[in-house]
């Protein structure tokens, strides 16, 4: 994996406000909502995500900055441990007791000023989970891993009746998550477990999922009433007519009154979302489209041309 910094185009310096705002940035840019396509994108949004888990948390930034993590976010091995190593590496030097021909040994200084008193053995056993202290427990509460939040969509049918779909989590794993029946549009999904991997043994984080309603080809979603757009004839909007009209129980007759507008709203009770479990039974709101033939009627054009001339009217009048 690349380094996190060149992930998000930040400097080492930066600080947490520029990191954030770098981050959300890219988030924006190449969010799978906005780039459904491309997979490239969502390879390099996978990418952002794991960089900021690292750079977005005070406590593994450090550590990745000392040198104690990788750019994945796992402990490193003894890789680096030599001569000269730096803080966090391994360094051995000669000691003498400064008489001639005095005792002289070997002293290992394992990472930090002289004598290793910056971590010493101590950090060696909590680098790599030994010991009785861990460094996620200690510094970082119970080492728990991050939580993971994604967005995945579903058919209203889905909404209503309950099913399973797949999500695409940051990381680029996919899962498949059951949705309950009656479960309602924009709320959220936790699942125990599915986020990322814990530190020094700790419990992986939590997966979030929003479920969003896919785009329905006749009814939008209106809390728990229904919006349905439907398109009717110039004859039926002026002598009025029974014509069917879809709800999620199948098609009904629906009546038309003589001399309806186009935009005019008729209400058809409990036609729309279920109840159950204290939730109220929604409605269907039906709103009448007025349609001219697709094709051009010469008698219709003679008509219109004819009341025109004697029963010419102004609907906009009121407007001013």
């Amino acid at each position: 994996m690349r380094d996190p910094y060149d992930i998000l185009g930040v400097a080492r310096s930066s600080n947490a406000t520029d990191i954030k705002k770098a981050y959300r940035q890219l988030a924006k840019k190449y969010h799978p909502d906005r780039n459904k396509d491309d997979l490239k994108a969502k390879e390099r949004f996978a990418e952002i995500n794991s960089a900021y888990e690292i750079l977005g948390d005070e406590g593994k930034k450090a550590q990745f900055d000392r040198g104690e993590i990788g750019a994945d976010g796992k402990p490193k091995g003894f890789e680096g441990f030599g001569a000269g190593a730096g803080p966090g590496g391994f360094s051995r030097a000669w000691r003498s007791n400064g008489s001639a021909g005095g005792d002289q040994h070997f002293e290992f200084n394992f990472g930090g000023g002289p004598g290793g008193r910056a971590g010493g053995f101590e950090d060696i056993f909590d680098l790599f989970g030994g010991g009785g202290r861990r460094r996620g427990a200690s510094q970082q509460g119970t080492g728990r891993g991050e939580d993971v939040v994604a967005t995945a969509t579903a058919s209203l049918e889905t909404l209503i009746k309950g099913g399973a779909i797949r999500v695409v989590l940051p990381g680029g794993r996919t899962l498949e998550v059951k949705v309950p029946a009656g479960f309602e549009d924009g709320k959220q999904i936790r699942l125990r477990r599915q986020g990322q991997a814990g530190v020094a043994g700790g419990d992986p984080g939590d997966a979030l999922i929003t479920i969003k309603m896919a785009p329905h080809p006749y009814f939008k979603l209106e809390g728990r009433d229904l919006r349905l757009e439907l398109p009717i004839t110039l004859y039926e909007a002026v002598l009025g007519a029974k014509v069917a009209a879809p709800t999620l129980d199948g098609k009904v007759e629906l009546a038309i009154p003589p001399g309806s507008n186009g935009g005019r709203l008729l209400r058809l009770r409990g036609k729309g979302l279920p109840g159950g479990d204290g939730k109220p039974v929604g409605d269907l709101y039906v709103v009448l489209r007025l349609m001219l033939p697709e094709t051009p009627d010469t008698a219709l054009e003679a008509q219109m041309r004819e009341m025109r001339e004697r029963h010419a009217y102004d609907p906009r009048a009121k407007l001013g």
